[in-house]
């Protein structure tokens, strides 16, 4: 199993308000950027104690802005070119449908059934005009098929659970509860899961 070492981008202002973005473009933060350079510094402790050279990773990010602005603050603190990376549509987050842009307690006001069945099930059923954590696993285990070598990823927590799952490091009833936390760095392996924060 390649190792994957999995930043989750830094804190935006809808974060701050509690409300989901899935596929909506929302840049980071002032909090945000100084999480991406925190998360910079803890890969770059990581690496030197495991001997590996940032030059012979892959840096992969998703497309959305918040993924890349933390890709290219961390991409800085360990010196490498900040825009050299690639960008991979697989590792967008999980889509929100609908719900984009709005708060949990929005969320159940406005489709209070929905709302109740993914309190109850929140891997498998989606939010409406939204994907379910379920479906989003057939594009994770595409994109992790495709590694070569050791890779950074910059992507979403709900990409990071369905990965998890793919990989066969959380079950899925765990992994649709599990904080993904900004900041920090998961190590994912044949050694199983790290959290670095």
């Amino acid at each position: 199993m390649p190792t994957i070492y999995y930043i989750r981008h830094g804190k935006t202002e809808w974060n701050t308000l509690g409300r989901f973005q899935g596929l909506q473009d929302i840049p980071l933060n002032d909090l945000g950027r100084v999480e991406a350079t925190k998360a910079g510094d803890i890969l770059r402790e990581l690496l030197a104690r495991e001997g590996r050279d940032p030059f012979e990773l892959g840096f992969v990010t998703s497309p959305l802005v918040r993924a890349r602005g933390t890709m290219e603050l961390m991409r800085g603190v360990l010196d490498l070119p900040p825009h050299d990376y690639s960008v991979d549509d697989r590792l967008r987050e999980v889509g929100y449908g609908h719900w984009e842009g709005l708060t949990l307690a929005e969320m159940k006001a406005a489709n209070p059934d929905i709302f109740a069945a993914r309190e109850a099930d929140k891997w498998s059923v989606a939010p409406p005009g939204g994907e379910s954590y379920a479906s989003a696993t057939s594009r994770l285990r595409d994109w992790y098929h495709s590694l070569r070598s050791a890779t950074v990823a910059v992507a979403h927590s709900g990409t990071a659970r369905a990965l998890m799952v793919v990989l066969g490091l959380q079950t899925a009833r765990a992994a649709a509860s599990l904080r993904i936390e900004q900041g920090a760095v998961y190590v994912l392996g044949d050694e199983g899961l790290a959290k670095h924060s």
